[in-house]
């Protein structure tokens, strides 16, 4: 679990999405058509916003631990446009669409680090959560600060085509 960041000094975020480290398919999350299990894509997106929840804006772990408040999801989407197969190497990139006092709303993409394919998109809203009363709270300055930095910095990016995309059965004619 990494430290607080309250006395950390804000980062000057690039206008690009923030990579997260790379991680390994284990046999364990393979199927039986062969490719990693839908569970295990939901798992691996959720492990990739842990780092930016701790590493990046300092309201992760920590953040839970010691002033007993922590991002909690709301609602999640998840495309999946590509496989990924036991032992493939892949990274998720995420880019913060909108924000404000106690939510945020990212986009992920899961890419095959094996061939530079997409695998997976996934669209999150969070909101932050006070844990003793388990109701919605605002985030702390020294959180909000680093959180208007980086959708400042992710502002000027294009916004992804299946940001806010409806799920349904589209008819021809």
């Amino acid at each position: 679990m990494s430290e607080l960041l309250i006395d950390a000094p804000i980062p000057t975020f690039e206008a690009a999405p923030l990579a997260t480290p790379e991680m390994r398919v284990p046999p364990a999350w393979i199927d039986y058509n062969g490719h990693m299990n839908v569970a295990y894509y939901s798992m691996a997106f959720d492990k990739s916003s842990d780092v930016i929840f701790d590493e990046v804006l300092g309201v992760g772990g920590a953040y839970a631990e010691q002033l007993k408040m922590g991002p909690m999801i709301l609602q999640q989407q998840i495309h999946f446009v590509g496989e990924l197969l036991e032992g493939e190497r892949f990274q998720c990139h995420w880019q913060l669409l909108d924000w404000d006092t106690k939510r945020l709303h990212f986009f992920g993409e899961m890419i095959n680090l094996e061939d530079g394919s997409t695998a997976a998109y996934t669209e999150t809203m969070g909101m932050n959560v006070d844990l003793v009363k388990r109701r919605s709270a605002p985030y702390p300055d020294w959180a909000q600060a680093r959180i208007d930095a980086l959708g400042k910095a992710h502002a000027g990016l294009p916004r992804p085509e299946l940001a806010g995309a409806v799920i349904g059965i589209r008819r021809k004619g």
